[in-house]
This record gives structure tokens, C-alpha cells and sequence, in this order.
């Protein structure tokens, strides 16, 4: 077989990857995917390069002569590619939108990944909803983001790439004089006959209405039909005050003067958070914040999700296709 004209830098990093670790689930989790698409990789070079690299058996990986003779040049050109990138400017800023100021999930992952990079500049931005981020992201705006990576369109996703930071329980906020504001917490059913906003009409924030769309059916819950985007407190809290309209959120949604938030059980309907950027992007402080993540999750289990919980198929697929994933 002829020699190929290209080799994508991805798969000979995961060659190298599994080749330092010999064995494929602490690799996969090094590199943050999932261990058969690890495999796929792998299996995918060696077909182009015409050789075996690696000797599998059900207890060891072992590299192959071949494997042996081939990983020092692969890995002399990951670093060629890494000196490549500084040298184009990979020192910029990384643009990091957090959707909405005081989202905590966000501005967390965002303050580990500063305090582990400091000599990169990670800046905040706020684009209000994944559907409009991911557009930005794909035109080389943004560099990464946070939502809902299940509610994009399939065409916008093959050109983005993500990892599972969270499951944030949801809630929703009322003014405090609602007839269901003295309930500690908010039983799904109780909502029966109310209309609720989630963003109807906001094209920045498409996801979310879906989402709340998926919760809401066969509840008697009514979505809030489409108005004009309040923009700021101010008009945010007159609007609220003149519909009395309950609002679908999250539990660390920032609180409102004169408007209290109940978590919602009975289930606990989840919004699922990835992290998310554009597909082959690199930059040494997107890996710190995907470290960050990483570590957050972990250490907060914040994907482990509640035994009473809800979640749509499509977003445990998306979710539970990622070795960080607990169910």
C-alpha cells in the first residue's frame, strides 16, 4: 500500500497517546473521548499507514515493531505541529462564552482553567443561548461555549466538538406573591394549567425552548407563546410582574428582586451542560478548560445524575456517550 499523502494530526496523537499509556481506557480518558472512538482512531491509521501498530489482547496492549519504529517520528510531528501553532498565534486570547453573567456552573470551569493557565488569557463573553454561540463558534468568533449540545441541529453539531460538564437540576422563578411561591419546592404537576416562559421566539436560545417544550408535553403545562426579548433586569422584572408568568430555570439561576426560584421535582427535570468548540480548534487553554471541567465534574459530581430524575433519550445519548458520564 502506498504511503498516505496525509495523516490527520488527531490520529497520530491518539497512536501516541495509547502507545505512552498501553492501554486504551486511561488513554481515552486522557484525551477526553470516548474508548471506542479511540479505537476507531487508531484502527483508522493503521489501515492508512498499511501496518499494525499495536498487539491487543484481553489483558495488555503492546506496541508492534512497526508500532516501535513509527512512534518516535509521529511523535516528532505532533511536536512540529505544536511549535507550528504557537508560532501562528495560538498565544492569543481563548474566547469563552458563559451564556449569561452569574450562570456559577460556567464562571467555575472558567476560573479553575485560569488559575491552572496563567500565562494564557481566557476572556468571558456572553452570548446568551448555544444556538447563536454555535454560530459563532463554527465562523471562528467564539472558541468555546456551554449548553445544551443535544438541542442543535445535526448539521451544526458535525462541525463542533464536546464534553459533558453537568446535569444542572432545573426550577423555576415566580414573583413572590404567586399563588405557588410558598411551596419549598415546585412538583411538576402543580404547574398543571400554568403557562410558562422558556424563550419562546428567542432565536439565541433555541435549545432551551425545546427543551422545556419536551418537559412541558403531556403535563398540561402551556409554553409561554413568543414576545419581545426583555433586555436587563429592570424590564426583565416589569414583564414578569405584568404576565405573572412562572419562568423555567435552572437551581443557580441569580436570584431577582421581588421573585423567588423553587427547584422542580417529582421528577427533577436536568439541563444537560457540555462544553463545547469548534471541531480541530487548538489551543493550549482549551485544554485547561477542558481539564477544568474535567476536575469540576468530578470532584462536584456534577454528572451524576439524581435516581428521580428526567432527561430526553436524545440528550442521555449525547451525554452518556462520554467515558466522564455517570448515570
Amino acid at each position: 500500500m502506498p504511503a498516505p499523502a496525509h495523516v490527520d494530526p488527531r490520529l497520530l496523537r491518539a497512536f501516541v497517546t495509547v502507545a505512552e499509556e498501553l492501554h486504551f481506557t486511561r488513554a481515552a480518558a486522557r484525551l477526553y473521548v470516548a474508548q471506542q472512538a479511540l479505537s476507531r482512531d487508531v484502527r483508522r491509521l493503521e489501515r492508512e499507514l498499511g501496518c499494525e501498530l499495536f498487539v491487543r489482547s484481553t489483558r495488555r496492549v503492546t506496541l508492534t515493531a512497526d508500532g516501535e519504529r513509527l512512534l518516535p517520528y509521529a511523535s516528532a510531528a505532533l511536536r512540529a505541529q505544536d511549535d507550528l501553532l504557537a508560532a501562528a498565534g495560538q498565544s492569543r486570547p481563548l474566547l469563552v462564552d458563559l451564556n449569561s453573567p452569574g450562570l456559577e456552573t460556567h464562571r467555575e470551569v472558567l476560573h479553575r482553567a485560569r488559575e491552572r493557565a496563567p500565562g494564557h488569557e481566557l476572556m468571558a463573553r456572553y452570548e446568551s443561548g448555544l444556538t447563536w454561540a454555535a454560530g459563532e463558534l463554527l465562523a471562528g468568533r467564539l472558541d468555546a461555549t456551554f449548553g445544551r449540545f443535544a438541542g442543535l441541529a445535526p448539521a451544526v453539531r458535525a462541525g463542533l466538538d464536546q464534553q459533558p460538564v453537568r446535569y444542572e437540576p432545573m426550577a423555576v422563578v415566580l414573583p413572590v406573591n404567586h399563588p405557588l411561591a410558598g411551596l419549598p419546592e415546585m412538583p411538576l404537576a402543580a404547574l398543571a394549567g400554568e403557562t410558562v416562559y422558556a424563550g419562546a421566539g428567542n432565536a439565541r436560545t433555541e435549545e432551551w425552548t425545546d427543551l422545556a417544550r419536551r418537559l412541558f408535553d403531556g403535563r398540561g403545562i402551556t409554553l409561554a407563546p413568543p414576545a419581545p426579548l426583555a433586555v436587563g433586569e429592570e424590564e426583565f422584572q416589569r414583564v414578569m410582574a405584568r404576565t405573572r408568568n412562572p419562568i423555567l430555570a435552572v437551581v443557580g439561576f441569580p436570584p431577582l428582586p421581588g421573585t423567588v426560584s423553587r427547584p422542580l421535582v417529582e421528577p427533577v427535570p436536568l439541563s444537560p451542560v457540555s462544553l463545547v468548540w469548534r471541531k480541530g480548534m487548538t489551543h493550549p487553554a482549551l485544554a485547561e478548560l477542558r481539564r477544568s471541567a474535567a476536575e469540576l465534574a468530578a470532584e462536584r459530581g456534577w454528572l451524576e445524575r439524581p435516581v428521580d430524575s428526567w432527561l430526553p433519550g436524545s440528550d442521555a445519548d449525547v451525554m452518556g456517550a462520554h467515558p466522564m458520564s455517570r448515570c
